[in-house]
């Protein structure tokens, strides 16, 4: 294919051609003329998997022929003679193994990491000792640097990479797969040099920035039948500048500096490597722009001197929109718009950027058209469904089950996916309801199963099993201990099968099926293999190691996607090709993104082992950006604002406006403008498809709904609800509607007064039967058992009990006093009240916390207040419950009692400042309340009495159950009531 020539053979394709496009077509003009056979002789080796599939979908669509051997550049065992080298050793193997030793080291030093980064740093640590591999650094050289001037961190760190590279030369023969692959490739060079190929090799779409890739490139651009294709290859920069940035320390930041590396290494010249095809640039005038914009420093002589010369500015932007968003959101929504398009009209688009946040608003953007890209990141396995399943399963060895983690277990799609699964959830719903009404903050097999028996009664025995199931597989796995590895994957797999199979079922339901299920499996596979390699550890780290094993690998459906509307890496975008193509996120730190902190190696130390520098990813992303720029029709999007802050335009970006709006004050045309107002343009249909037409505000509500419909039975309680949210009557009583607890359960005050009120009656109980207890231990012992028993918060059982600590000797103190007044007689349980009022045909039920007794038989009422007890004003206009009770006694409402005198009532304050507050029983008499009782009520049993949302509350900022459904907010209290009569 090649006539012998005495120098390697190197080759580019120039910035904007389809590269796998042009390697087809540069064989067909190579092998015109040649035997059929002559394409079978070709080894074509490439650098990613898609790019192989692109040249065979390339092959496919004809003309017919025999093809050549496309091979990876891992692919080179069969090339060898003899034996292949063993096999590599798993990646996850090694990372495990230097988790052990990390994990030690952390646990000698404290103060390098927390416990839970073992994991992180291993992986980083995994990284460099394979870029150590693949550059043919050994740990010899890292501990022969020289770091006396620098911080101690680094020379313990030099110690650690001997330390971890001994341990692992010495683990078994099974290489890593960079040394595996820098050994293959330096076998076969040797063997080359004795034995060369005579059938053509060629490599392509490789950039050579890995040291062993570089050495291969080299091998088989001198073979006699051998050569190398560049892609992306700048045929505009002059060979002054290519001289200037070969003396450049700091040129690696360049898109073409891996290229000048590689030419230097062949000793060829990088402007003079000739194109391999005849495939022309999309825009030769645009190549030459982005070219002189991103120039090595310093660029202004070369901008003053060159820029002139571009004639054609027009031509070479005509097809560039420039999209400056205020926000990412309005970005997101402008491309999704624009990718909508080339979904109707039938362009291939691809969307490039490394901001996966931004990838996926796209994704949710074109939901709206139901329109999937195709994203070639996938999905991470641990956030695909079994992921997350698994994630929630580990956890429950290391938390205690709370209300949350059992609900979020039972409702996830892969739980009990076996058989009756239908079943399964409406008992998870009835049991939902009555957690999050009655409380369950930590699930117990008892609890479990009493409130299960409580959720459905018409079906005790299935609810029973059902519930006997759950605590078999949630209850009681949180442990302290500590065990090997491969312990907690059997137990952790054992659990999960078990979970998602369900009661009666030995299968593991969904948990396994379609791609995610598959991929899932294969990771927690593999971590079953190389369990062993773990060493010991506590749930904790399982539950850590877990999540980050599982976010190592993707998933991707490959039937769902749009089959023209691509999302892509920056890697995949450089072997494929589009008609529109989309470059977002182009802000510095998100593109180019910086350089991630190395905790083993700073930059000097990088370089004096000769390992690759930061400054290295930074020069492939320009090179990323000069290619796709160079496509046919081209966007550059960007957000001025970040969430939190303004961003700053990528230095790309910078540098292309400054060139253009630089030769614009020199009297070139305002090419800068026109691409930014190509943008505004569809920003400003993006602003209209976002815009939310107004809607009418709702009026502050007083619904008048018919007599019929309008309670007839109450609470006491309940009389102030009516005076202040009468609305919330309305709600509950009419409409049916309850609020729902929520589910995280938290020691709010409703809980505390309870327990409050228990603590009390079993206290004045005890007292009652032994005088001797009135002491303040006495009742200190009442209230530490009893929130002992029900309050599972440490911190609010500690907080709860010190406040009742400081009022418990005012409590002692008063009680005496009330005990030497009256008996305790009754107490909440028997202490309820019904009173029928029959000129309104309304009940009203009453339950007091407590009912005291005198020897002339007249009666004391109290009631228990954690908070601040409400004034006599208060109780006069709004707080009426002690004044309405001392009305039903006298009307003789309590069977227990029937009808007394009232002698007092009194608001106990039990909170941090303890009182006592009379109820005014003189300005308000029982007679006088019965009274004002019945025409308050009897005022809503007519037609046009409408219950006003939020009529009096006590502060304007108070957060009502009902006030979503007021449509509060909308309105407020300045807003007057609009009665709406309901039939």
């Amino acid at each position: 294919m090649f006539k012998p020539q005495p120098q390697p053979r190197l080759f580019g394709c120039a910035m904007g051609v389809d590269f796998p496009v042009a390697v087809i077509q540069g064989l067909e003009e190579r092998l015109r003329g040649k035997p059929p056979e002559a394409w079978a002789r070709v080894t074509l080796f490439v650098n990613t998997r898609r790019m192989a599939r692109r040249m065979r979908d390339l092959f496919d669509a004809g003309p017919p022929r025999l093809l050549p051997r496309i091979r990876m550049l891992t692919d080179l065992d069969d090339l060898l003679p003899g034996t292949a080298l063993p096999p590599p050793a798993s990646a996850l193997r090694r990372r495990l193994e230097l988790v052990t030793l990390v994990s030690k080291l952390i646990e000698q030093q404290p103060d390098l990491a927390p416990d839970t980064a073992s994991f992180d740093l291993a992986d980083s640590l995994a990284t460099l000792m394979d870029e150590m591999q693949g550059e043919g650094v050994t740990a010899s050289d890292i501990a022969g640097l020289d770091v006396s001037d620098q911080s101690g961190h680094w020379a313990r760190a030099q110690s650690f990479i001997a330390i971890a590279q001994s341990y692992i030369d010495a683990a078994d023969g099974a290489p890593d797969p960079e040394a595996r692959q820098r050994e293959t490739v330096l076998r076969l060079m040797a063997h080359w040099i004795d034995q060369p190929p005579v059938d053509p090799i060629l490599i392509a779409g490789s950039t050579g920035s890995r040291g062993t890739t570089q050495l291969l490139i080299q091998a088989i651009a001198r073979l006699p039948q051998g050569a190398a294709i560049l892609p992306g290859l700048d045929t505009h920069m002059p060979a002054d500048v290519w001289e200037t940035m070969a003396t450049d320390p700091g040129g690696e930041d360049h898109p073409q500096f891996r290229f000048l590396k590689l030419a230097r290494a062949l000793d060829l010249s990088p402007g003079a490597i000739p194109a391999w095809s005849s495939n022309a640039p999309v825009c030769v005038s645009r190549n030459k722009v982005v070219s002189l914009a991103l120039r090595p420093a310093p660029v202004t002589d070369a901008w003053r001197r060159e820029g002139p010369l571009l004639n054609d500015l027009e031509t070479a932007t005509q097809d560039i929109t420039l999209v400056e968003a205020e926000t990412p959101r309005a970005e997101a929504i402008a491309i999704s718009m624009r990718l909508r398009q080339a979904a109707e009209t039938g362009e291939k688009a691809a969307l490039i950027t490394p901001d996966r946040m931004l990838s996926r608003q796209v994704t949710a953007a074109l939901d709206r058209w139901n329109i999937i890209p195709d994203d070639s990141a996938g999905t991470p396995v641990n956030v695909s469904p079994p992921g997350r399943f698994l994630r929630h399963v580990a956890g429950l060895f290391d938390k205690a089950l709370d209300a949350e983690a059992l609900l979020t277990l039972l409702k996830h799609p892969l739980t009990h996916s076996g058989d009756h699964r239908n079943l399964h959830q409406l008992s998870t719903q009835k049991l939902e309801l009555v957690i999050r009404n009655d409380g369950l903050p930590y699930p117990d097999r008892d609890g479990l199963i009493r409130y299960a028996l409580k959720a459905d009664k018409n079906a005790p025995e299935p609810m029973e099993r059902w519930a006997n199931w759950i605590a078999d597989h949630l209850c009681d796995q949180c442990t302290d201990v500590t065990a090997d590895l491969s312990t907690w994957v059997a137990r952790h797999m054992t659990l999960a099968h078990s979970i998602a199979a369900g009661q009666a079922a030995s299968d593991p339901g969904l948990l396994w099926k379609n791609e995610a299920g598959k991929a899932a499996r294969a990771t927690m596979d593999d971590l079953v293999e190389q369990a062993p390699f773990g060493g010991v550890m506590t749930a904790s780290d399982y539950v850590s190691l877990v999540n980050a094993v599982l976010s190592q690998d993707e998933v991707r459906d490959p039937d769902a996607p749009h089959p023209s509307i691509m999302i892509w890496g920056t890697l995949e975008a450089r072997v494929q090709g589009a008609d529109l193509v989309i470059l977002s996120g182009l802000n510095d730190g998100t593109w180019p993104e910086p350089p991630a902190p190395d905790p083993w190696l700073n930059r000097k130390m990088r370089m004096d082992a000769g390992l690759l520098l930061p400054e290295r990813k930074i020069g492939l992303s320009a090179h990323d950006f000069q290619q796709a720029i160079a496509a046919s029709k081209v966007w550059l999007t960007r957000s001025i604002r970040s969430d939190d802050a303004e961003t700053v335009p990528s230095r790309w970006v910078n540098r292309l406006q400054n060139l253009l709006t630089g030769l614009t004050q020199q009297g070139a045309p305002d090419v800068w403008d026109q691409m930014r107002a190509r943008g505004d343009l569809w920003l400003a249909r993006a602003q209209h498809l976002d815009t939310t037409l107004p809607a009418p505000k709702a009026h502050r509500p007083a619904p008048c709904p018919p007599v019929a419909a309008r309670p007839r039975r109450y609470t006491v309680t309940e009389i102030q609800t009516l005076i202040r949210d009468p609305y919330a009557i309305y709600a509950k009583h009419c409409l049916g509607l309850r609020a729902l607890r929520p589910l995280v359960q938290t020691p709010d005050a409703l809980l505390r007064g309870i327990l409050a009120h228990e603590v009390m009656e079993r206290f004045v109980k005890t007292t009652l039967d032994d005088p001797s207890t009135l002491t303040v231990d006495d009742l200190m012992a009442h209230a530490h058992q009893i929130l002992t028993d029900q309050v599972p918060w440490p911190a609010a059982r500690a907080l709860w009990l010190a406040r009742f600590q400081r009022a418990a000797a005012w409590i002692v103190k008063t009680e005496k006093v009330r005990q030497s007044t009256a008996k305790p007689t009754l107490f909440e349980n028997k202490a309820k009240g019904i009173l029928q009022i029959p000129s309104i045909a309304t009940t009203l039920e009453g339950r007091a916390d407590r009912i005291d007794v005198d020897a002339e038989a007249r009666v004391i009422l109290y009631d228990y207040k954690t908070g601040s007890p409400p004034t006599q004003d208060q109780q006069k206009h709004f707080d009426k419950q002690l004044l309405i009770e001392a009305a039903m006694v006298e009307e003789g409402a309590f069977a227990e009692l029937g009808p007394c005198t009232v002698r007092g009532a009194q608001f106990i304050g039990l909170g941090t400042n303890p009182r006592i507050e009379d109820a005014p029983l003189m300005d308000e008499p029982p007679g006088h309340i019965l009274t004002e009782l019945v025409g308050l009520l009897g005022a809503y049993l007519e037609g046009d009495k409408g219950y006003t949302s939020r009529r009096a509350l006590y502060e304007e900022r108070e957060s009502r159950d009902y006030d979503q459904l007021a449509r509060f907010g909308e309105w407020d209290v300045t807003d007057l009531p609009v009665p709406e009569v309901l039939e």
